[in-house]
């Protein structure tokens, strides 16, 4: 379902009908299921606090399924809020209610905001996340999105603490930017492992977390997504153990 932009105020009407649980500054983290990394990010990764997810232009979609199954992670039971540019949506195609559900996502959870340029997707963003019935919003800037600076990204970090809010933003991945962000992600698409009788695997994903203002050191690892448990795996962790492998036909004794 889409919005349009200009009244915003039709926006927070909507999300503060929604069910708005009490949550104040520091509240807590989620988990991201895989326990190796959720031991890494020291329990997780913050909610009420600003998370970046960035990729190549031309992986932009790995980027964009990453921040639906941390999403799906970090929502709960409440609604996900997506703010994009009108532009991304020509470029990069919208959201497909098929695709969410391959993810486990319900479509109906993904309320969808399209604005028509940079500044007004920060503005929906932020009052998307100020009006804490949405447990994640992601936004979604077009291209360099330079208007995304260290003091537009303090205000969605300020607008996340009040509400408790998840907030991700997705950047096209190019010269560092100053950010506030707790965490900064960089993501591409990696090879699936096959599930047994060749069928094919969970999604993959090449995940590098570059920065974490708490100070965990960066690492580099490839994550599946179990759509059916909303969970992310290890493959190189869960790979089944080795199998005997049967002779080859054609050399078998026939039978007496």
């Amino acid at each position: 379902m889409t919005d349009s932009p200009t009244p915003l105020a039709r926006l927070k009407r909507r999300l503060e009908r929604l069910e708005r649980p009490r949550l104040a500054k520091g509240a807590g983290a989620f988990l991201l299921g895989e326990a190796d990394v959720d031991a890494r990010l020291e329990g997780g990764l913050a909610r009420g606090a600003l998370h970046e997810v960035e990729a190549d232009v031309d992986d932009h979609a790995s980027a964009s399924a990453f921040a639906l199954m941390l999403a799906a992670r970090g929502a709960g039971d409440r609604p996900i809020l997506w703010v994009r540019e009108d532009k991304g949506a020509r470029m990069h195609g919208r959201l497909y209610g098929p695709g969410l559900v391959e993810l486990g996502i319900d479509p109906d959870r993904v309320l969808i905001v399209e604005a028509p340029d940079t500044l007004a997707a920060l503005r929906a963003g932020a009052d998307g996340i100020a009006a804490m019935g949405a447990g994640v919003v992601v936004i979604e800037p077009f291209g360099a999105a330079r208007l995304l600076d260290l003091t537009a990204s303090r205000r969605l970090v300020l607008a996340a603490e009040r509400s408790g809010a998840v907030a991700l933003v997705l950047r096209t991945r190019g010269a560092p930017v100053a950010s506030a962000a707790s965490t900064r992600w960089a993501v591409a698409a990696a090879p699936s492992v096959p599930l047994s009788g060749n069928a094919p695997g969970h999604a993959a994903l090449a995940v590098d977390l570059v920065r974490h203002r708490g100070g965990v050191p960066p690492f580099s690892l490839v994550l599946e997504w179990d759509r059916d448990r909303l969970v992310f795996r290890n493959p190189a962790r869960d790979a089944a153990l080795p199998r005997a492998v049967p002779a080859d036909p054609a050399r078998r004794p026939l039978a007496a």
